[in-house]
């Protein structure tokens, strides 16, 4: 795989992306459906009522597009390939499927919590079956854990994906976090020869970048829950793939803490009847301290970002 492809593969996916997302805008807004507004979230937030939805329709769409493209051109449309798209694309239909519950409903609940589990588990399932027909290794480095692997591939994707989803909650935050995210799997996958991994990752940067610009502040759409478990779900895919699986705690580390400050906060109210955040997750404790939206975007990009390049050093030291 060579530069110019690369370029091709972020193009396409960015171009798609980019033409299309301006329809479904407007397809929402004449349609008058859009986000429902959490009362118990910031009141300032109020005012993004309405706001179109589900914009990761159109980028999960573009990725898969491109990555099946190009896999074709590269001769890397492999089982591999199909496994992480696949998981890419039905974690996305389960949150399209929550998504318009919210819509059409004109309220901010979707599933319930057991009905969402339970179907992220069914895929993260099907995806560990396609790992072990593949004969991939069932374990972490020379160590196997035969289908005890299972549960961790199961516990892997279903929590990403709703680490994911836990902090898409700012106007291009989960965009900009996932880009790194991405591109930084995107290097590892290079350097590893990889190359199914490699555009499956730029076809979604591509994607993101084109997406992040009608999603930065102010957000013309939403990714939804489509996008976000779609990202979560592909994120753990591909660290899995890669056999880099705990290499997604310091690449995905914004996500970590964002997860973390909720169960630290349902816990300590649950068993204190105090709370240690001013709201949870953390995004919005530091929002009413009196951060701004875009100053909780560059610094939680920053977090990512330097998460992201240690463990690329820690990847090249040991490769």
């Amino acid at each position: 795989m060579n530069l110019v492809l690369i370029i091709v593969t972020l193009l396409i996916s960015f171009g798609m992306t980019y033409i299309a997302m301006p329809h479904l805008i407007k397809y929402f807004r004449a349609k008058k459906e859009g986000q429902q507004i959490r009362e118990i979230g910031p009141n300032w937030h109020a005012s993004k009522a309405g706001t179109p939805t589900m914009g990761g329709l159109v980028f999960v769409i573009a990725s898969t597009i491109t990555a099946i493209i190009i896999g074709l051109l590269q001769s890397s449309l492999t089982n591999t390939m199909w496994a992480i798209i696949l998981t890419f694309v039905l974690f996305g239909l389960i949150g399209m499927w929550d998504d318009s519950i919210k819509i059409f409903n004109h309220q901010n609940e979707g599933f319930k919590a057991w009905q969402k589990a339970l179907a992220q588990i069914v895929v993260a399932m099907i995806f560990a079956v396609i790992y072990q027909h593949e004969g991939f290794q069932m374990g972490f480095g020379t160590m196997q854990f035969g289908w005890l692997y299972v549960l961790f591939i199961i516990f892997w994707l279903v929590g990403f994906s709703n680490a994911v989803n836990l902090s898409d909650g700012l106007d291009g935050l989960v965009a900009g976090l996932a880009t790194i995210s991405f591109l930084t799997y995107a290097i590892m996958g290079w350097y590893q020869h990889n190359y199914e991994v490699v555009i499956f990752c730029l076809a979604i940067v591509g994607a993101l970048i084109a997406f992040f610009c009608f999603n930065k502040k102010p957000a013309k759409i939403f990714m939804g829950d489509m996008g976000s478990l779609a990202l979560g779900g592909a994120l753990a895919a591909v660290s899995i793939i890669l056999h880099q699986e705990f290499s997604l705690l310091l690449i995905g580390i914004v996500y970590v803490v964002e997860t973390a400050s909720v169960i630290l906060q349902v816990a300590s109210f649950k068993l204190t009847g105090k709370r240690i955040f001013k709201m949870s997750p953390i995004h919005h404790h530091f929002e009413m301290i009196g951060w701004s939206e875009v100053k909780v975007d560059y610094v939680f990009w920053t977090v990512g970002l330097l998460g992201s390049i240690l463990q690329l050093i820690i990847f090249f030291i040991n490769i």
